[in-house]
């Protein structure tokens, strides 16, 4: 069940991983349409056969366009800075990023909340909202500023461990048996689990980064970037689900 659930939180990112195989291994250069935009045409078919078959709920919706939104700002930013690259043409692009991206980011963000409601997971101890909302927002300014500026994310991964260190996800991976595991192990994990998706990308050619050649691994400094944007993602979804954070234990009832 632990693993069914797991896939089920997964399924959007799952259909675009397989999707992002498939076109790389059929498609023709010659055919009038770009393979990004036929990506980014089946990702909002998707999403609105999930909306239709009441796949997904209101807040997942609502987290998908705000995690659209925070992935392509990067993306954009990033993508001017050289930093990585998308080699093919599309018609839905802006500054040169595809739109279908957007999809990408969300798909990790929506995975996050999925996750959280599936496994119904409640954080505890967790430090107040106010210090976890202003790291967040700290880590994503950093991923700008970070390329003119100092980079400080020695700084905010230290504040991390300092915030986090105690906090541990209870979960029920199947009805009347509760788990538990620290969030910082859980972070780790899941960068590694979106690292390895992410090579799938440049083995396909989708994107590349500055100096990388088509079938080397990405570098494992990226885990950390993933890691920090994946608490970035953490914040929005329990912004979504207030009720998933608590500030201490509720203590177990006695025999």
């Amino acid at each position: 069940m632990f693993v069914l659930k797991h896939l089920w939180a997964g399924l959007f990112g799952g259909v675009l991983m397989v999707a992002i195989a498939v076109s790389n291994a059929i498609w023709n250069d010659a055919w009038p349409v770009a393979r990004y935009d036929v990506l980014l045409v089946l990702a909002v078919v998707v999403q609105g056969l999930f909306l239709l078959f009441r796949l997904e709920s209101r807040e997942e919706v609502l987290a998908l366009v705000g995690f659209s939104i925070l992935g392509l700002g990067m993306e954009i930013y990033n993508t001017a800075a050289g930093n990585w690259t998308y080699p093919e043409e599309g018609v839905f692009a802006v500054a040169h990023v595809p739109l279908f991206v957007g999809a990408m980011y969300s798909a990790v963000g929506v995975c996050v909340l999925r996750m959280i409601r599936i496994f119904e997971m409640s954080f505890v101890p967790f430090p107040p909202k106010w210090a976890g909302v202003a790291l967040g927002i700290a880590i994503y300014i950093n991923f700008f500023t970070q390329h003119f500026l100092y980079d400080i994310r020695i700084v905010l991964f230290v504040l991390l461990i300092v915030l986090f260190w105690r906090t541990r996800i209870e979960f029920t991976p199947f009805k009347g048996r509760r788990w538990s595991m620290p969030m910082l192990a859980s972070l780790f994990f899941s960068a590694l689990g979106v690292w390895l998706a992410e090579n799938l990308g440049t083995i396909t050619g989708t994107w590349a980064y500055d100096g990388q050649s088509q079938y080397e691994w990405v570098s494992l400094a990226t885990l950390g970037s993933w890691a920090l944007f994946l608490y970035v993602a953490l914040m929005v979804a329990l912004a979504a689900l207030p009720g998933a954070t608590r500030r201490s234990h509720i203590p177990r009832p006695t025999a």
